[in-house]
């Protein structure tokens, strides 16, 4: 693990378009986790999930999995049919 935080360290100071897509990529990968694991911390499969949205198994799987682009309200809605509330935070 440190050969590759160490790599993308080097990287990311010596070619800003890889920094910045890295960090995007990043980010993107971080709301899918979250929302999977709220999911799955609710106790509902994806198909439940999709069920409550009335949506298709495969949009809550492409949701967790490529979280690019995903507007706010498809969020919002994620976390209400789980019982949370959202929180956005700019620092």
């Amino acid at each position: 693990m440190k050969i590759l935080n160490s790599y993308i360290s080097t990287r990311k100071n010596q070619d800003l378009v890889f920094a910045e897509k890295f960090e995007k990529g990043y980010e993107e990968f971080k709301i899918g986790v979250l929302l999977k694991v709220a999911r799955e911390e609710a106790g509902l499969t994806q198909e439940q999930l999709a069920i409550k949205l009335k949506t298709k198994k495969s949009a809550i799987s492409r949701i967790e999995n490529h979280a690019e682009d995903i507007k706010l309200s498809t969020i919002k809605k994620f976390a209400l049919a789980l019982g949370k509330t959202i929180r956005i935070e700019v620092s």
